[in-house]
């Protein structure tokens, strides 16, 4: 596939080092002759300097034959003609962009981006997509990561192993025998920053980050076996009155009205304009590193803080002076990826990075074959996905124990006619069924011919 990147900053930069590694044709644009640079030098594609809504760059990069533009520069002006110009010139046939400001992406004005208009084909909005990765996080408290597939009959879960989980130094193939009402199935194992894609006899050990899949209904089970059952928030405060802050806020409030939220905001004239547009919740105008204002918003008392400003020190910092208050859980926005690994061990007990939520949703509308959704986990070292299984794929029509998927692949669920099934050696998969499954990121050319139409389907 032959891909123009607009936009080489972190969210362009790891989207381009995804897809060089699966060896697609791929060019990147930005005007920044030092992002350009990292991009020439660190990965095995095609870099052009100048400014990606040019007509005369963008053929440069080679829009006539292209299959698909992926702009994501920070001014979204740029993304939308930049795609804009891609279709009316080039004919380009998919047209993703980022698009920031929630003013574009008002209901009332749906028509902007339909195909009489600027036919931009999907459009990923960051700040929105990390809110609503936050708002999981507070479904499932006690877990650092929630994941839903299969419109929710499905759920994958991060879990953080302390010294009081009850399961640890046990082999996985022992945890049914101990629990025989825990359906669920352990797809991966992140110990000491390495990837482990666990077999049976793998154990569990203090500090290993871990994701299981299950169904819905088994998640709470599965969390109280791992020791991490805890309340879900009902006192929350938010640092940070932006685009993120406020739709959290909103949301929040209006799945459940009797929800208690308190928001602190730096600015002045954000402060009030965040009070006046969510009248439901308390406002506090400081700084969130003042502990005389963390103390006026009795953060002791708040079972959540959800810190999302622009500054990921104040995020960490901020989350940490109100768990050493009595704060219950904290969930820090971290768009260094550097910091994300460190947050756990000081503290922390989750975070979101925003480019990891930008690249999963752009990831989807690549892949190929009958994938659905999927998400990229484990700081882009693994993803998760959804697909449906054609009558065709090798996984078809015999026992999982008869079929030699290839290492780093493990099936999580199977869900048929709206039942979810916990695979096992003797579970059949028929055509139609839909899979979850975790993969190793070198290993996604494999699931995607797991699920390709074959020739012999026609």
């Amino acid at each position: 596939m032959k891909v123009i990147i607009c936009g080489a900053g972190q969210v362009g930069f790891n989207i381009a080092r995804h897809l060089a590694s699966e060896q697609h044709d791929v060019t990147v644009i930005d005007r920044s002759p030092e992002l350009i640079a990292k991009v020439q030098n660190s990965l095995d594609v095609q870099a052009l300097i100048g400014y990606a809504s040019h007509p005369d760059l963008l053929e440069r990069a080679g829009a006539r034959d292209a299959d698909m533009i992926i702009a994501v520069t920070l001014f979204d002006e740029v993304n939308m003609v930049a795609c804009q110009v891609a279709h009316s010139l080039f004919d380009v046939p998919k047209k993703i962009a980022r698009v920031r400001a929630q003013n574009y992406l008002n209901p009332i004005w749906r028509d902007l981006f339909s195909r009489d208009h600027m036919p931009i084909d999907v459009i990923i909005s960051p700040e929105v997509e990390v809110a609503e990765a936050v708002i999981r996080r507070l479904e499932v408290p006690g877990a650092f990561d929630m994941v839903t597939f299969c419109d929710d009959l499905v759920r994958a879960v991060g879990v953080i192993l302390r010294e009081d989980c009850p399961v640890v130094n046990t082999p996985l193939r022992q945890l049914t025998e101990l629990f025989p009402d825990l359906n669920i199935v352990v797809t991966s194992i992140m110990r000491n920053g390495k990837l482990i894609i666990p077999s049976g006899d793998d154990q569990l050990l203090v500090g290993d980050n871990i994701y299981f899949v299950s169904a819905k209904s088994h998640v709470a089970r599965a969390l109280s076996v791992f020791g991490r059952d805890e309340e879900e928030a009902r006192r929350i405060i938010i640092v940070g009155g932006g685009n993120i802050g406020s739709f959290i806020a909103e949301k929040l409030i209006a799945n459940d009205p009797k929800i208690q939220i308190k928001i602190i905001e730096m600015d002045d004239e954000k402060a009030q304009a965040v009070a006046k547009d969510i009248p439901k919740a308390i406002v506090l105008h400081g700084d969130a590193l003042d502990v005389d204002i963390q103390k006026e918003a009795n953060v002791k008392a708040a079972e959540t803080i959800i810190a999302v400003t622009n500054d990921d020190k104040v995020n960490i910092l901020s989350s940490l002076l109100a768990k050493q208050a009595g704060c219950s859980r904290a969930i820090s926005l971290i768009n260094n990826n550097s910091f994300g690994p460190m947050t756990y061990s000081v503290g922390i007990d989750a975070f979101v990075d925003p480019r990891q939520t930008t690249v999963s949703s752009i990831l989807q509308h690549m892949r190929r074959g009958r994938i659905r959704s999927l998400q990229n986990l484990a700081g882009g070292a693994a993803e998760v996905l959804e697909a449906v299984a054609l009558e065709t794929s090798p996984l078809v029509g015999k026992p999982l124990r008869d079929i030699r998927l290839p290492a780093g692949i493990i099936i999580g669920s199977v869900v048929r006619d709206g039942e979810v099934i916990v695979p096992k050696g003797g579970t059949i998969i028929k055509p139609d069924d839909i899979v979850v499954v975790f993969t190793r990121l070198e290993m996604i050319k494999k699931v995607e011919e797991l699920f390709s139409v074959r020739l012999e389907y026609f």
